[in-house]
């Protein structure tokens, strides 16, 4: 039986998790067995640039955290060596950071994750890669809502240019009749 102050020490490490989940709005899980460190540091190097946190925790202090924190169905994702990428910020953050590491390292796998307090499958978190970035998404968004008014802009410009050639047509025609 562990001393009441490695009871205590865990005990913190789940409270402190459990905050962190809380207020994570994004969260995947990998199997990582298999990296070597060169590629776990440059790995974590680029979640560190994305703002996303990466850390290797006991499966059974993250799955207590997990369920302090309000989450449910990931049991099954807590097997085996299993890292957590999280944010704060981006929901889509996590997934795109990782998933670049799991398509170009054939030992990493992502096993699902956790989207605004509920559990995602692996499948689920591939989706959430492939979404564009906020940057991108306004872009189409000012497009779609630009769309009409140009379109109504080059009709009007279309119109004004054949009255003109047909108005021209015209002054033309009386002008030879005047002449004559």
């Amino acid at each position: 039986m562990p001393s009441k102050k490695i009871l205590d020490q865990k005990a913190q490490i789940v409270a402190d998790l459990a905050a962190e989940f809380k207020q994570a709005q994004a969260m995947v899980f990998v199997e990582y067995r298999g990296l070597t460190v060169a590629q776990d540091t440059a790995m974590r190097a680029e979640l560190r640039k994305a703002g996303v946190s990466y850390q290797v925790i006991k499966n059974t202090l993250s799955g207590r955290a997990l369920e302090a924190a309000g989450v449910t169905g990931v049991e099954e994702m807590l097997k085996g060596p299993i890292a957590i990428a999280y944010t704060k910020e981006d929901i889509t953050a996590p997934a795109k950071a990782i998933k670049p590491f799991a398509d170009k390292f054939d030992v990493m796998k992502i096993v699902g994750g956790v989207l605004e307090g509920k559990a995602i499958s692996a499948s689920d978190v591939q989706n959430l890669a492939a979404i564009p970035g906020k940057d991108v998404l306004y872009g189409q968004v000012v497009f779609t809502l630009l769309a009409p008014i140009t379109g109504l802009a080059v009709a009007l410009n279309e119109i004004a240019k054949k009255g003109e050639e047909a108005g021209a047509a015209t002054v033309a025609q009386l002008a030879v009749v005047a002449a004559e």
